[in-house]
């Protein structure tokens, strides 16, 4: 008999909430009690899993003794307040917000990428419970980089990102919406999630900027490509929100320390677990955003040479940023748990 599990679901009314219960429907993951928490004002509200109701239940009520492992979506702050508190009960917390990620005890995980890693968090006794789910652009981008970076040491990648207004959350989608609709009618264009009108627009800010002249999404990208994927790899990031509904799109040019051409990086990336390449060198023959909407995998175009400089080569990688960049992340994580960890999770 398959062994089932306890799942809370942290922040289960937002957008990447209400993913993360539709992909464990999906994957039919294996579960025994589903438990739906949300903040005091969403207590009560119903959730539809698998043709059943499930009332969602206050987080800061919940007692995770209760839960095998917490899916973590309710914002940094509140994760920063209750992961702690569920790990110490023996739940194992992946969380997807950007608090723990930089953290030395807390891994960061892409499955397809550093799932080994997970081998000595696990026999460590001292352990945090709490595993990291990366930002959603740099998922993507780890996903493409890794295959390429173990046939051939990556020195440098420079990435521009085009990225949609659901990595902003509901309120990102609606504020595109009714922009949209008011340029139409000739209305009043109101700002709120966004520092400039999105609709129509591309705005070059993405989170707070730094001292250095990056902005908080950028560093992101920086820092935990290093920290998944290698120390040694220079990065250089500008991120940009566009005015797309869902799925965000990466242009990246990677500099190697030897030669690996387009050809041979179209067959390894073919090759490769979580990616699907669409490549053709004519009319439609590329992915765009609102081909993936709802897809798992990550998409790659237009493989080809970067001739300006040796051993260089430039992509195009599109991700649905809520599903694969967010909540099937999570989930394959908790996959990646069960399966080769599960001696680990407390029954």
């Amino acid at each position: 008999m398959t062994q089932k599990y306890n799942i809370a679901v942290a922040g289960a009314t937002g957008a990447v909430g209400n993913e993360i219960i539709q992909i464990l429907a999906q994957r039919d993951f294996p579960i025994d009690n589903l438990y739906l928490l949300a903040s005091s004002k969403s207590k009560g509200k119903k959730i539809e899993f698998k043709e059943k109701e499930i009332i969602v239940e206050d987080l800061a009520e919940f007692d995770f003794s209760k839960a095998h492992l917490g899916l973590f979506s309710p914002g940094g702050k509140v994760s920063a307040e209750f992961a702690p508190k569920a790990a110490k009960t023996g739940c194992i917390v992946i969380d997807n917000t950007s608090y723990f990620r930089m953290q030395k005890k807390i891994p960061l995980i892409v499955p397809e990428v550093n799932a080994s890693v997970l081998e000595e968090f696990f026999q460590d006794e001292t352990r945090t419970n709490i595993i990291s789910n990366p930002n959603c652009s740099t998922i993507q981008m780890v996903v493409a980089l890794k295959p390429l970076h173990d046939k051939s040491i990556i020195n440098r990648v420079v990435v521009s990102t085009y990225q949609a207004v659901s990595g902003a959350g509901k309120t990102g989608m609606d504020e595109l919406f009714n922009q949209t609709q008011n340029v139409y009618a000739n209305q009043e264009l109101k700002k709120a999630k966004f520092t400039k009108q999105i609709a129509f627009n591309a705005i070059p800010h993405i989170g707070a900027f730094l001292e250095n002249g990056n902005t908080e999404e950028e560093q992101k990208m920086i820092d935990e490509t290093k920290k998944i994927l290698d120390e040694g790899i220079k990065v250089s990031a500008t991120c940009v929100r566009t005015a797309v509904f869902i799925g965000h799109s990466e242009s990246i040019n990677i500099e190697f320390d030897s030669p690996l051409d387009a050809k041979e990086a179209y067959e390894i990336l073919s090759k490769s677990d979580g990616i699907s390449v669409i490549d053709h060198r004519k009319d439609e023959g590329y992915i765009t955003p609102v081909e993936i909407a709802g897809e798992d995998k990550v998409y790659i175009s237009r493989i080809r040479d970067d001739e300006s400089i040796d051993n260089g080569l430039s992509l195009w990688v599109v991700s649905d940023n809520l599903r694969k960049g967010a909540a099937l992340n999570a989930v394959q994580i908790a996959e990646v748990i069960i399966s080769q960890y599960s001696n680990y999770i407390k029954i």
